[in-house]
C-alpha cells in the first residue's frame, strides 16, 4: 500500500515536471513568435517564459484543483437566485432576454 502511494506520487511529480517543460516552451515559442513582431518587445528565454506562466497562473487562474472556480460561481449564483424575490427574478429574466444588463436602470433619452 505504501509503495502504491509512492509510485502514484512519483507519476504525478513526473507529469507536473513534463507539463511545466512543455508549457514553458509553448509560452516561449508563442511569445517570441508574436510579441517582437507586434509590439517590438524583446525575445524571452525558457526560464522567463516559465516565470511568466507561473505569474499569469497566480494572477488570473489560481492553483485550485479541478473546476473549483466554476463550482464556486454556480453555488454563488444559486444563492443569489434563491435570495431574489419573484419580481427580481422576472426582471433578471427580462434583462437576459433583451441583451441588457439585469437590474440596470433604463437609459434616459438624450436631447
Amino acid at each position: 500500500m505504501q509503495s502504491h502511494r509512492l509510485i502514484k506520487g512519483l507519476k504525478i511529480l513526473l507529469f507536473v515536471f513534463v507539463a511545466a517543460i512543455v508549457l514553458g516552451f509553448v509560452v516561449k515559442s508563442l511569445w517570441n513568435a508574436l510579441m517582437p513582431g507586434i509590439f517590438g518587445w524583446h525575445l524571452i528565454s525558457f526560464w522567463q517564459a516559465l516565470g511568466l506562466l507561473v505569474l499569469s497562473k497566480l494572477l488570473f487562474g489560481g492553483f485550485h484543483r479541478g473546476g473549483g472556480g466554476r463550482r464556486h460561481w454556480k453555488n454563488r449564483m444559486r444563492e443569489r437566485w434563491e435570495a431574489m424575490t419573484p419580481e427580481e427574478r422576472e426582471r433578471f429574466r427580462q434583462g437576459m432576454r433583451c441583451g441588457r444588463r439585469p437590474f440596470a436602470a433604463p437609459a434616459e433619452p438624450q436631447g
